[in-house]
């Protein structure tokens, strides 16, 4: 398992960027049970950032695999029977993990599961503004993966999700919005392409899995959503289309530096 760092940085900035620097000193082992449509894209995201994926989501595997891991995504896309013991394994081998609660609130079954395993604490829930509000109990859930909500609508649900686990919640959205007991950050840009690329959300997740092997669990969610942004509007820049797009954002994961996520965090004064 990856040894997280107990250093505090002095500034904000100099904690994103430290957050990165750690990740591709140790590239952190990290465990996805996600969505059967991403798994690829996923994997390859994190290989270009810098860690070690690892698709292990077999009962009497994952949670054996889940004490080795750095960090551990849950990611409810497509929750079969094999991948909800999986998950439920994985979440109490005690390692930070990241729940992705993706459509929660209009179906049942994956609506349940999330609501079993927030009792483990995940260290970062991952979601759109929809799944957020639903998840909390504030609203119904979005258009299947698709929110009909602001992330700044979710404040207060994602609030209370963070008192009610002790981690940290982020929403996706045109600003993304992360949030602690204490914190509040946001952090703007991205480009929309990523919307249009099966798995660029989904692999935001695992990124934030990986981050919490090396730090904290704000500091890897509001790292991860900064990569993210400055990685998608760079290869935007230069893309045709979705598909020109998702290749390019792959390259501009390896090519960004730790100095390339400064002052891309907003926090309040």
């Amino acid at each position: 398992m990856v040894v997280r760092t107990s250093s505090s940085p002095s500034t904000p900035a100099e904690a994103h960027t430290q957050a990165l620097a750690l990740l591709r000193e140790t590239s952190p082992l990290t465990q996805c049970i996600t969505n059967a449509v991403v798994t690829n894209f996923t994997a390859n995201a994190l290989l270009a950032l810098g860690a070690a994926p690892a698709m292990c989501d077999i009962p009497g595997e994952a949670g054996m695999f889940a004490r080795i891991a750095g960090g551990v995504l849950v990611n409810l896309g497509t929750p079969t029977a094999e991948q909800r013991d999986a998950a439920r394994e994985a979440v109490s081998a005690g390692t930070p993990w990241v729940l992705d609660p993706v459509a929660v609130g209009a179906l049942p079954v994956r609506t349940a599961l999330a609501h079993e395993v927030l009792d483990a604490r995940p260290a970062i829930i991952r979601g759109n503004a929809s799944e957020i509000l639903a998840l909390a109990g504030a609203g119904s859930g979005g258009r299947g993966v698709d929110a009909t909500d602001a992330a700044d609508d979710a404040l207060d649900a994602a609030r209370t999700l963070a008192a009610r686990t002790g981690g940290t919640v982020a929403v996706s959205g045109e600003t993304d919005l992360i949030v602690d007991a204490t914190r509040t950050a946001r952090v703007p840009g991205g480009s929309a392409l990523l919307t249009k690329v099966t798995g660029g959300g989904c692999a935001l997740g695992a990124a934030m899995a990986a981050f919490a092997a090396v730090t904290e669990p704000f500091e890897a969610a509001t790292a991860a959503s900064a990569v993210w942004a400055v990685a998608s509007e760079r290869a935007a820049s230069g893309a045709r289309g979705p598909g020109s797009f998702a290749v390019a954002f792959l390259d501009q994961l390896a090519a960004i530096e730790p100095a390339d996520l400064r002052d891309r965090v907003e926090l309040p004064r």
